[in-house]
């Protein structure tokens, strides 16, 4: 395998992409706007990622805008409204980040004993 041209080289153009895509605020915010049924408020998001700052979320939604992945829509209404969802880019990694969202749920019970034993070997 050439290291050059595979995306676990840090080397590979791709490598920042997949850095985004892993990121846990790019996984939670695409999770939410692919479940969502309509464009999604800044508030709204805010409220429903548990521990993201106003800073992280913002800068975020900006690097996922840059990236084609995410469109805001912004109404001159006062004070101003600004909604997000996916773009069809976007839509693409709704499936595949549902799928491991539905892994971690489906096999959290194993990881924690796994690391509960781990942690009894290591005392």
């Amino acid at each position: 395998m050439d290291t050059v041209t595979t995306v676990y080289s840090g080397a590979c153009p791709a490598r920042g992409l997949l850095d985004r895509i892993a990121n846990k605020w790019t996984t939670m915010i695409i999770g939410i706007l692919g479940g969502a049924e309509a464009p999604v408020r800044f508030s709204d998001l805010r409220r429903s990622i548990n521990g993201i700052s106003q800073k992280m979320l913002t800068q975020t939604l900006r690097d996922l805008e840059r990236d084609g992945l995410v469109v805001r829509d912004i109404y001159p209404v006062i004070p101003p409204r600004v909604e997000y969802s996916l773009t069809s880019l976007g839509r693409t990694l709704d499936e595949p980040l549902r799928a491991l969202s539905e892994w971690a749920e489906r096999h959290m019970n194993e990881v924690h004993a796994a690391q509960h034993a781990f942690d009894a070997k290591s005392i």
